[in-house]
């Protein structure tokens, strides 16, 4: 019993001690004003650097992350395709690609892909 209260103290004081010293070593002045002001290649911003960015430009962005993503997806589909040509999984594959290209149908037919409004 004196073994397991004497660990857990010494792990304590171990972990109290590291949250300290990282605490002290990471003060910074909160006022510091050159790491506060936004940089522009060095020269002074001709805007706000706090425009918001375009919807359309947002929209572009994640279709794009969702298809690489299933394109990643789709790789080991291809490559696993050689060892088992069974009806099941080329269904599977289909129905996959199917969902796929409805998607896009539905995407494209709503106006997401369109730059210009």
């Amino acid at each position: 019993m004196f073994m397991i209260l004497t660990c857990t103290i010494i792990a304590f004081t171990i972990t109290s001690l590291t949250m300290l010293m990282c605490t002290i070593i990471s003060k910074t002045s909160k006022k510091d004003r050159e790491k506060s002001s936004p940089f522009e290649c060095g020269f002074d911003p001709m805007s706000s650097s706090r425009t918001p960015f375009s919807i359309q430009f947002f929209l572009i962005a994640v279709l794009f992350l969702i298809f690489d993503i299933e394109i990643a997806i789709m790789l080991p589909i291809i490559l696993t395709l050689k060892l088992s040509l069974s009806k099941e999984w080329i269904v599977t594959i289909l129905i996959f690609i199917i969902i796929l290209i409805i998607g896009l149908y539905h995407e494209w037919n709503n106006g997401v892909l369109e730059w210009t409004n």
